[in-house]
């Protein structure tokens, strides 16, 4: 066995041990993240609404290419109730926290939408800062910079959406939610590094 050989080898015996927690796991972007650490080697857990999706979600990932599911599992959490999350994020060393509140048509107020993106991303960033994780990814969206502004120039890290104006509510859920995830970090990190 080569040198080069050993070394890929070694490294992929590395990532099977690793856990890897995705949140929303039945979602587009989840689905694809799975399917990359799947075939990266990664043992992924996959969080869910409700476990009855799981078949569902396996079959997507089948389209996607992946043929055995050893090293993939699913744990029932919603980003409105505590419940689940302590033991979704036990024993990772990653989340990839892609998971957001979707859109409802009959919400009452903007608070449907807002309320449960803060508080699911604190839910999240508490979990895995108890379990000792080493890196949570947030993603995010355009709707966390560029709402409420009009920007000749491109857009940095350091943009936000300008809740003064009018903005849509799905919108300024996932800005609020970055916000206070950041805010979190900064306070209540344990020693992560913040990079947007």
């Amino acid at each position: 066995m080569s040198a080069f050989s050993f070394a890929i080898k070694k490294k992929t015996m590395e990532r099977q041990n690793q856990t890897v927690l995705v949140t929303g796991g039945s979602g587009f972007i989840a689905s694809y993240c799975i399917i990359q650490l799947l075939q990266s080697g990664y043992t992924v857990r996959a969080t869910l609404r409700s476990l009855s999706r799981s078949d569902e979600v396996r079959d997507m990932l089948k389209t996607g290419g992946i043929n055995s599911f050893d090293s993939l599992s699913f744990i029932e959490a919603d980003l409105v109730s505590d419940k689940g999350w302590h033991e979704a994020a036990a024993g990772c060393a990653y989340v990839l926290h892609v998971a957001s509140p979707t859109p409802k048509i009959d919400a009452k107020s903007e608070d449907d939408f807002i309320r449960p993106a803060r508080e699911g991303v604190l839910r999240v960033l508490r979990a895995a800062r108890d379990a000792g994780v080493k890196r949570v990814v947030l993603t995010s969206a355009f709707g966390a910079i560029g709402f409420g502004t009009n920007k000749a120039t491109p857009y940095t890290e350091t943009d936000w959406t300008d809740l003064a104006n009018d903005v849509p509510p799905y919108q300024k859920s996932k800005t609020l939610a970055e916000q206070i995830a950041w805010d979190f970090i900064a306070k209540e990190g344990g020693g992560w590094s913040c990079r947007r």
